[in-house]
């Protein structure tokens, strides 16, 4: 299983690698504007709000809070791997930052944005040169990924199959809003996701405690 881990977490960061490279070379520029502008046309601004309030469950305090939530529970229940496993979503988040500022790839424009949210969390304050990757959906995929891997172990197959679904609906919505939205584009997307489960398969290595094989 550890191996298994392994292989996706190597396979999901080249994956990450080659794809920002293509990003980077501007060849999904049509597509994002193209996927953008048909998800605004078929969905109804009536949904701005919900979607907006809905994105919060992706921010920075949000997910971060919850993976040190989850690695203060391995610390009481003395699972001390665990807690380097939920920890991890610090370099996850820091590989993101660092493709932001580095990756020229500006973020959709004003005229797209759709976001009709108020809050005070300082990640919606905080702004980089450009939008590649969302860390949304790398934060976002992190959690889900050990989640789904937690699950995978379950010998609960009513469980498996709700709790599969339900990540997987939540990590969809979590895709959508952030183009719908016109926070970012489809690539950015993509390419936070790939990030986010690379990391996450690596982080359930030490998450699920487990022995060689």
């Amino acid at each position: 299983m550890r191996k298994k881990l392994f292989l996706c977490a190597l396979l999901l960061t080249i994956l990450f690698t080659y794809f920002s490279y293509t990003v980077a070379k501007e060849r999904w520029v049509q597509f994002d504007f193209d996927t953008t502008v048909k998800l605004q046309d078929h969905i109804s601004r009536r949904f701005d709000k919900y979607f907006s309030y809905f994105s919060l469950l992706g921010s920075a305090e949000v997910t971060i809070g919850f993976c040190l939530i989850m690695a203060v529970l391995s610390m009481i229940r003395l699972k001390w791997l665990a807690i380097l496993g939920w920890s991890m979503i610090v370099p996850a988040s820091m590989g993101e930052v660092f493709g932001k500022l580095v990756l020229f790839h500006p973020a959709p424009p004003f005229f797209l944005n759709r976001t009709s949210l108020f809050t005070t969390l300082p990640s919606f304050y905080v702004h980089t040169d450009y939008s590649y990757p969302s860390g949304h959906m790398t934060r976002t995929i992190f959690i889900a990924t050990i989640l789904l891997a937690m699950i995978y172990k379950s010998k609960n197959p009513l469980m498996k199959y709700i709790g599969t679904l339900s990540i997987l609906v939540f990590s969809l919505l979590m895709g959508v809003t952030r183009v719908y939205l016109g926070e970012h584009w489809t690539s950015d997307v993509i390419g936070g996701a790939l990030l986010g489960a690379g990391m996450g398969f690596f982080a359930s290595i030490f998450t699920l405690g487990l022995s060689k094989g």
